[in-house]
């Protein structure tokens, strides 16, 4: 489902405004730009400004990117629009989907390097002891499990030591192109960047989109490519994010004529294999505290609507006691908090065009994110209908006093599993991953299983509800990524590298999309966009035995097997 249609670039010198998606950010995003938050570590203070790299998005990639390029003596600049360094990484997701680790080198191996120097401190416990934490091994050289704060310290110190100039906060406005090429790009706090190359490290896209560059969303069919797991596949929902039991989908049980609680789709489920423009569903990946002098306790939110609880409740009464949700253990009595079971943390289909929406339109679905996830805490902690053993738990959790102050404990970030995903030189395939076709130019490995999350709730024949769309397969080896899936069509854009929102396939992204590769890619990025720079030439000319030489020289992992 092509979608390159969202650019007026009817005005004079070739310049592209956003509409729609481009441009879009997280609430938090405008409130910490409102709030005048002190940017760190250093700020571009010109009202225009040149680089031989320009990159957009604060996430891993991003950071990533940067300390790369100034690594390599490129001039950098880092823009985050989410008022925030580390994308994922430092916004709750602590427990890293690393896949296999031996695959993981460079400045991502670096950064989870830093995190076991962090723990190797005893002052760095303060909360229960080391030797009381499972997943903290001494002899280890990395550490995959960790705080958010202390995923945020180690960010800022990274690149502090780096020089990078950062601007936190200010949105994209506007992309100036001439010709082939991006000149500089418009920011809404009225700064103007001008770049050789550019790097889109944003999880929405919303540079290369803004670019004119060609990109996708949603779910392609099972023929478009080929892939046997591709489209809607409700027979691939037989893991830990599916009913178990018989619940029933309408307002008042029993009665199709009140219609269906919020959430479910009416209408009959399209074949098997069909794609489709659903993404697979989003939550906050919340970091809870079971520490008492560090706890804030749940609070139902003023918002409440006890509607959108009501399938939980029906599915506990039906049967299914299992705790609707993770607890995975990090350092000092915390959790990185996540998905499990029919109904969750995910809201399903509550980000439905999320991809194409105004900056308006995406506050709103992350305020509905939020509203729904909060209700959920204190529903479980509190409601009558919940189980007591589950209330008994949940009541012991709260949301930690000494992480993301600014937001009384809640994470700033959405975890935005999927937006948007460039159409590049080379889609990256179901058969890539599962290392049945060849990848020639590879800048990076991925390990992890395919991994997408539920799409849609449906009714059955038999008038029950079902989710959809959840896929985990089990990868045999760690696969190549490829640089031509990093990079735009080379007729469309000669100076735009794309770490995040790669080109590839539903499926194929849901094994690509994990932090660790995001580090990994966000660096082979910043070492192509360097050699772009420092050499004059496209993107797509950047030659591969000189990248993949620089990429070595810097510990990237480019091929398997490898020794551990």
């Amino acid at each position: 489902m092509l979608n390159n249609t969202l650019f007026d670039s009817s005005t004079p010198g070739d310049l592209f405004r956003p509409l729609g998606g481009g441009g879009g950010v997280l609430a938090l995003s405008l409130l910490l730009l409102l709030l005048g938050c002190t940017p760190i570590p250093s700020v571009v203070d010109r009202p225009e400004t040149s680089f031989d790299i320009v990159i957009y998005g604060g996430s891993s990639a991003g950071v990533a990117a940067a300390l790369e390029g100034v690594a390599a003596g490129s001039s950098v600049v880092l823009l985050a629009p989410e008022g925030r360094l580390g994308g994922l990484t430092t916004s709750g997701l602590g427990w890293t989907d690393s896949g296999e680790k031996a695959a993981i080198g460079g400045i991502a191996r670096d950064f989870y390097r830093r995190v076991k120097a962090h723990y190797d401190q005893p002052s760095a416990w303060v909360h229960q002891e080391a030797a009381s934490y499972s997943r903290y091994r001494p002899a280890d050289d990395a550490m995959w499990t960790f705080e958010p704060k202390v995923a945020l310290s180690i960010v800022e110190t990274m690149v502090a030591e780096a020089g990078i100039p950062v601007r936190l906060g200010a949105t994209l406005q506007r992309v100036r192109r001439t010709g082939g090429r991006i000149t500089s790009i418009d920011l809404t706090d009225g700064t103007r960047v001008s770049g050789r190359v550019f790097i889109d490290a944003t999880y929405e896209g919303d540079l290369l989109a803004a670019a004119g560059v060609a990109f996708t969303f949603g779910r392609e069919g099972e023929g478009e490519f080929g892939e046997s797991l591709a489209g809607i596949r409700p027979e691939r929902n037989v893991h830990h994010h599916r009913f178990t039991v018989a619940v029933d989908p309408y307002r008042v049980a029993g009665d199709p004529a009140s219609g269906l609680l919020p959430g479910i789709d009416a209408g009959a489920l399209p074949a098997a294999g069909t794609g489709d423009d659903r993404i697979q569903a989003y939550c906050f990946r919340v970091c809870l505290t079971d520490v008492p002098e560090n706890r804030i306790p749940f609070e139902k939110p003023a918002d409440y609507r006890p509607e959108e609880y009501e399938l939980l409740l029906r599915n506990f009464e039906a049967g299914d006691d299992r705790r609707p949700l993770t607890l995975d253990r990090m350092p000092n009595g915390k959790t990185d908090t996540n998905n499990k079971g029919a109904v969750s943390t995910d809201a399903i289909g509550l980000n439905r065009g999320f991809a194409l929406a105004s900056p308006a339109e995406r506050a709103r679905i992350t305020a509905d994110h939020e509203r729904y996830q909060r209700g959920l805490l204190w529903t479980l902690a509190h409601h009558p209908r919940v189980p007591e053993k589950i209330r008994a738990e949940m009541s012991q959790w709260g949301l930690p006093a000494d992480e993301f102050p600014e937001t009384g404990g809640w994470p700033p970030q959405l975890y935005l599993r999927e937006v948007r995903r460039m159409v590049g030189e080379r889609v990256q395939t179901q058969q890539h991953v599962q290392n049945l076709a060849p990848i020639p130019d590879p800048v990076g490995l991925g390990s992890y299983n395919i991994d997408s999350h539920n799409c849609r709730r449906y009714i059955t024949a038999d008038g029950r509800v079902r989710n959809e769309g959840d896929v985990q397969v089990r990868l045999e080896a760690p696969y190549a990524i490829g640089y031509a899936s990093l990079v735009p069509r080379r007729q469309e854009l000669g100076n735009l590298i794309v770490p995040v929102c790669v080109s590839a396939t539903h499926i194929a992204y849901g094994s690509i999309r994990m932090e660790p590769v995001f580090w990994i890619l966000g660096q082979s990025a910043g070492a192509a966009a360097t050699i772009a720079a420092q050499e004059g030439v496209a993107v797509q000319e950047v030659p591969y035995s000189r990248l993949r030489a620089r990429l070595l020289q810097r510990g990237q992992v480019l091929d398997w097997p490898v020794s551990p």
